[in-house]
């Protein structure tokens, strides 16, 4: 009795969902047998003959349920029709379809943060394209993706159609964009030898907080959250951590969703010195001593990944320039767990022979192919090396034309011949830039700057300037060709026009017109050359009665020719806030081939920074000038030098040196020199990443040297006392550009130095 009714009851339901299953597309088989026609039903804007070719039954063949499921199949697959069935009436074969719609037009609605044209960019469904709901839920996906890469976890899309006449709809995205989904809160587990706070500064990812509403690093990104992983492994082990590892990364959505919760496990180890720091050869005859030499390491010191693969580039080189073409060198690390040591050696064999048989750019719709293939280390035709496609790799990165640069190797037409695929995504070289600010030096200035650096696509730069402020005002027109004549030097030339008042200093102001050519190579990676040479008229007007006299004999035209030449020395990690490195700069200048003016002048300036531990950077910096003028002449008030202001805290801008004992007016001197030592420390009770650094300063300095006797005055107040103060400062790399105040106290002066406690200095550019 129980299985009756359950057969019933199974009877029942089939027969129920009978209708349902014909109408979602289907087989129904009627009693088999011969077909003796086939009838097509419900196609409207396909060809019977179309929908007959992906049939798999024939006329005059039986009926075969298995080859009518797959020419049901093969019917759906093409995206025509949003049902089929398939089934025998008597002797004929009934083949039904409902065909889709097609797509009028793609619309977005909702959407402020993303505009249409990148939507429409991304979806798939087109206007006259065949709707089906597969491509629209794939469309769906592909804008929640572009909205989660912008940070927004929180946005939703519901499709909707609209329908028309003639088998048309409008295909509508219905978009809520949501807030923004940030980073609530980085943490990290296992940390025992750096902070929370010292780690968060090492990654990209950052906390969300209100003043960082012109980033977008504190806003939660899947693929930023890998570049972390390895900022975090690159930093433990240039810190002596050779086992040091990332076992997860977590980040977990907040039950509000509104913001993310990351969370870094890692694995420390212990700290590891360089042992035992050698180097092998198996080439002939080369000298390992000289080698050694291109080290950047030594034993003793704290391990560093970096500085290994330095001095793996350094021998590279070195062996390269030495004729010897094929060169893998191999860093042999052996950690001795027993005392913390790592023993390195560099062990230089002959490499495989491998040339470079082409170089293949993709992606450069503007740029130049020539302007990438310059900055290659290697042509086609060399041997492959390693090294060398890395630094290509770098150089294009620094030009700042691409977006993204990728270098990668294939194979060749033959064993020993290799490819290079460079593929770049180019991004906009153009920039329209306004700036407002204000400091003590300057007064307020504004200014406005338009700059092309990949001019025509050719690697050229163009700037045209203005800028304007209380104190001085100045337009500029700059070009640069970094690759004049196809060498490898950097020319170009510079238009100007500057004014400048000077009555606070020296009762008197001045402007300026003229232009400079210049050029400029480099002898390694460290160490360029700059050449300048600058044709100036010079005006001082505006001179106040009560001037100095030696002011007053200044006013007037000045014609300056002058031809300058600079090396730089750079081994800075970076320009701002540097933590360790130096910079050594001199330059030399004569002016007299023509023009109204003949000297000679020499500077030089010089800084070294040390990061003494955790956030804590002293730098020790210095310099020094002189002037002398020839043929009997004198040198002129605007060529002298003036110091006080930021290049000596604590005195006012041309507050310390020469000065007329009668006015009181700066009237310059011929021989200076400054010295500054200052620490750079995190502010106490404040969080690293607001960007506040606390700054202890001591300052020294000393100008003289005066041509009173070319004026026939004698009543001069000068000496070469060594002035000195100290002082206290606070700088915040804000979102609106850097901000910095200084306190200092003068503590060794002269009575009629011109002094001044309080600076303050503010500028961005937009």
């Amino acid at each position: 009795m129980i299985f009756r009714w359950a057969v019933l009851a199974i009877v029942a339901i089939l027969a129920f969902n009978a209708p349902a299953y014909a109408q979602r597309g289907g087989v129904v088989a009627a009693g088999g047998g011969t077909i003796a026609g086939i009838q097509i039903q419900g196609n409207v804007r396909s060809e019977a003959e179309t929908i007959r070719s992906y049939l798999q039954l024939k006329v005059g063949e039986p009926f075969d349920a298995a080859a009518a499921d797959r020419s049901l199949k093969a019917l759906f697959a093409t995206g025509l029709f949003s049902d089929v069935t398939i089934q025998m009436q008597g002797s004929t074969l009934v083949v039904k379809v409902t065909e889709n719609p097609i797509i009028n037009r793609v619309a977005f609605e909702g959407n402020k943060k993303i505009d249409d044209d990148k939507l429409r960019d991304e979806v798939q469904s087109k206007p006259r394209q065949v709707y089906t709901r597969a491509r629209v839920q794939a469309d769906v996906d592909r804008i929640l993706t572009i909205y989660r890469r912008s940070g927004r976890y929180n946005a939703s899309v519901e499709p909707k159609i609209i329908n028309l006449e003639q088998g048309r709809v409008d295909l509508v995205f219905e978009i809520n964009e949501g807030d923004v989904t940030g980073v609530k809160r980085i943490s990290f587990v296992g940390n025992e030898a750096f902070g929370d706070g010292t780690l968060r500064g090492k990654i990209r990812t950052t906390e969300s907080a209100w003043w960082r509403f012109l980033t977008s690093d504190d806003r939660f990104d899947p693929d930023r959250l890998n570049l972390d992983r390895e900022l975090l492994r690159k930093f433990y082990l240039s810190e002596g951590y050779a086992d040091f590892r990332v076992v997860s990364a977590v980040a977990e959505l907040a039950p509000n969703r509104e913001g993310f919760f990351i969370t870094f496990t890692i694995s420390e180890g212990e700290r590891y010195k360089f042992g035992k720091v050698d180097v092998t050869s198996r080439f002939q005859g080369l000298n390992v001593d000289v080698l050694k030499s291109f080290l950047t390491i030594s034993e003793g010191d704290w391990y560093d990944a970096d500085q290994v693969e330095k001095s793996v580039s350094n021998i590279q080189e070195a062996v390269g320039s030495l004729g010897y073409a094929f060169v893998d060198v191999r860093p042999n690390i052996r950690r001795n767990k027993d005392n913390n040591t790592v023993d390195v050696t560099f062990d230089v064999q002959e490499g495989p022979r491998v040339y470079v048989e082409r170089i293949n750019i993709s992606g450069n719709t503007r740029t130049l192919d020539k302007v990438i293939r310059r900055e290659f280390r290697l042509a086609e035709g060399d041997a492959f090396s390693t090294a060398k496609v890395r630094r290509s790799q770098q150089r294009l990165r620094n030009l700042g034309f691409f977006e993204k640069v990728d270098v990668s190797a294939a194979p060749g037409s033959a064993p020993d011949k290799t490819n290079l695929e460079v593929q770049v995504v180019e991004q906009s070289t153009g920039e329209i830039s306004f700036g407002a600010g204000y400091s003590t030096t300057a007064g307020i200035v504004g200014d406005i700057a338009v700059k092309e650096r990949n001019l025509l696509g050719k690697g050229q730069e163009a700037r045209l300037g203005l800028s304007i402020g209380t104190l001085s005002t100045s337009i500029d027109l700059g070009f640069t060709e970094p690759y004049f004549m196809d060498r490898q030097v950097s020319a170009g030339f510079d238009l100007f026009r500057t004014s400048n008042d000077r009555q606070s200093i020296a009762s008197y102001s001045d402007r300026s017109v003229g232009f400079a050519l210049r050029a400029g190579w480099a002898y390694s990676e460290e160490i360029r050359q700059l050449v300048r040479y600058t044709l100036r008229q010079t005006d001082i007007y505006n001179v106040q009665p009560w001037a100095s006299y030696i002011i007053q004999q200044n006013q007037g035209t000045q014609v300056v020719s002058e031809l300058s030449e600079t090396i730089i020395w750079d081994t800075r990690d970076q320009r701002l806030n540097a933590t360790k490195g130096w910079m050594v700069r001199n330059s030399i200048a004569a002016a007299g081939l023509i023009g109204t003016e003949q000297y000679v002048r020499a500077t030089a300036d010089a800084v070294y920074y040390k990061s003494l531990f955790e956030d804590f950077v002293v730098s020790v910096g210095g310099s020094a000038g002189l002037i002398f003028p020839f043929n009997g002449s004198y040198v002129r008030l605007n060529n002298l030098f003036f110091i006080g202001g930021d290049t000596l805290r604590g005195f006012a801008v041309g507050g310390v040196g020469p000065r007329d004992a009668n006015t009181t007016d700066s009237i310059g001197g011929q021989f200076y020199y400054t010295g500054t030592t200052e620490l750079s420390y995190p502010l106490p009770l404040v969080p690293k990443e607001v960007g506040l650094l606390g700054k202890a300063f001591v300052d020294v300095g000393s100008l003289w040297g005066v041509q009173a006797q070319s004026y026939g005055l004698a009543s001069v107040l000068t000496s070469q006392l060594m002035r000195v103060s100290t002082g206290v400062g606070i700088q915040w790399i804000s979102p609106f550009g850097p901000i910095r105040i200084d306190y200092a106290v003068p503590i060794q002066y002269e009575s009629w130095d011109k002094q001044q406690s309080l600076r303050f200095s503010f500028g961005t550019r937009f």
